[in-house]
This record gives C-alpha cells, sequence and structure tokens, in this order.
C-alpha cells in the first residue's frame, strides 16, 4: 500500500465512527469515570452490558481512563455510553475529541448521573440536555411514556411504576430535545419541576445521536427487564442501527 493510500484509508475510518472496526459489529465504549459522588451500582451496569454484548453479538469495553478519548481510538466506536459519570472527567483535548466524534456521527448514550458531568462544558450540556440538580430519597412513582411509539420506550406500558432516585435539573430540557417520558410529581415526595417533568428523552445532535435517562441509580434497575430492554434498544437507535 503507498503512502497516500494509507492516509486515505485512515481519513475515512476517522471520517466515519460507524465503519464497525472492520467486524461488521456494533462497537461499544462504556466510560464510568467520576470525579464527584461514585455510585456503588456502576458494576452492575458494566455487567449489563456484557450480558447484552453477549446476547446481542456486539463489542464493548469498559474504561475510567480519559486518556481514550482521542480521535484515532474514537474512530473504533460506534456508541459512547456516559454510566454514572460525575463530575469534571474530561480535559480540554479530550473533550475535542468527543465532540468530534458526535459530529462525524458517532452515538451518545447517557445514564443516570450522566447529567451530573462536565458542568463548564456548555456543549455537553447541550448534548446530554440538561444538568442535575437535586434529587430526594429513593421512592416509587409514575411514570408517563409520551411518545409510545418510539423504539426505545414502545416496549413499555404507557404508565410505568418503578423505584428509583428521581433527578430534578437545573432546567426543562423540551424545548431542544424530543421528551419521551415524563415523571408524575403527584405520585412521589420531592419533586422540584411541578407538572412538565422529563426524564428521558433523545435528539438528534450535530450528525450524531444523544439519548439520555435519568433512570438507574439502583442496582436491582441494572437486572430489571424493562429497563434493561430500553437501554439494548437506546443503543440501537444512537448507533442508528
Amino acid at each position: 500500500m503507498s503512502v497516500l493510500t494509507s492516509l486515505l484509508a485512515t481519513c475515512l475510518v476517522l471520517a466515519n465512527p460507524t465503519t464497525e472496526a472492520g467486524n461488521g459489529k456494533l462497537n461499544v465504549l462504556v466510560f464510568s469515570k467520576t470525579a464527584a459522588f461514585r455510585h456503588d451500582s456502576i458494576p452492575e451496569g458494566q455487567e449489563m452490558f456484557r450480558r447484552m454484548a453477549s446476547a446481542e453479538g456486539f463489542n464493548v469495553s469498559f474504561t475510567e481512563l480519559s486518556a481514550r478519548f482521542t480521535d484515532e481510538a474514537l474512530a473504533q466506536v460506534d456508541v459512547l455510553v456516559f454510566l454514572l459519570t460525575t463530575g469534571d472527567v474530561l480535559n480540554d483535548a479530550q473533550q475535542g475529541a468527543m465532540e468530534r466524534f458526535v459530529r462525524r456521527g458517532g452515538g451518545y448514550l447517557g445514564i443516570h448521573a450522566a447529567s451530573d458531568t462536565e458542568y463548564d462544558w456548555p456543549w455537553y450540556g447541550k448534548l446530554v440536555g440538561a444538568y442535575f440538580l437535586s434529587h430526594p430519597a429513593i421512592q416509587k412513582a409514575t411514570l408517563h411514556i409520551e411518545q409510545p411509539d418510539h423504539p426505545t420506550v414502545s416496549h413499555l406500558p404507557k404508565t410505568w411504576v418503578r423505584t428509583d432516585e428521581w433527578y430534578d435539573f437545573r432546567s426543562n430540557p423540551r424545548s431542544s430535545v424530543n421528551v419521551l417520558m415524563r415523571i408524575d410529581e403527584a405520585t412521589y415526595n420531592g419533586g422540584r419541576m411541578g407538572a412538565d417533568h422529563p426524564v428521558t428523552w433523545c435528539h438528534e445532535f450535530e450528525g450524531g445521536r444523544a439519548w439520555y435517562t435519568a433512570l438507574g441509580h439502583t442496582k436491582e434497575s441494572y437486572s430489571e427487564s424493562e429497563f434493561v430492554e430500553m437501554i439494548r434498544r437506546a443503543l440501537r437507535w444512537v448507533a442508528k442501527r
């Protein structure tokens, strides 16, 4: 192979993170670095993705190393999962690599504390949709599916009752995202957003796709069939599969 041909091949890979690393499989990178509160459910979340990868036949890797966020490394990834990340986890150069990953068509999936991450990076705030503000005690509440035909939530009952830690957000993301699910604050104590309280949403963003859910604080979430199926479908949606 000539030098010019080699350079062209490299550019094609960098231009399209859904190249699938030459093996025809979806490639998922699960990032769970924490610089603030650390959830004890991270291992359960990782195990969920291992089981899912085995059943679905995709590749999954796990990291808490910010150094993995380079153009070269992310060119081998189709979907970035921010699993219970918190705080300032990426430097300026790593943030730039992630921005380019999304603009090349890469998928982003954020779970729970992904919205409690990178408060000083406005681009990330737009990607995830809203930043975490506060939460009351873990308790049972009722969720309403707003778009029952959306492929990531179409398997769920239109009214879904479950137990979790319910996030309030610094702003309501509805004007900039596609809200899939909201929580009924009349069914639990301590909600601060009122009648319109989104908890799961998605959107097309700068060439890629982003999907976020505030659900997933508890260890039990990651073996709950409806929740696991929602994440499986979300992976496929953000990967444009």
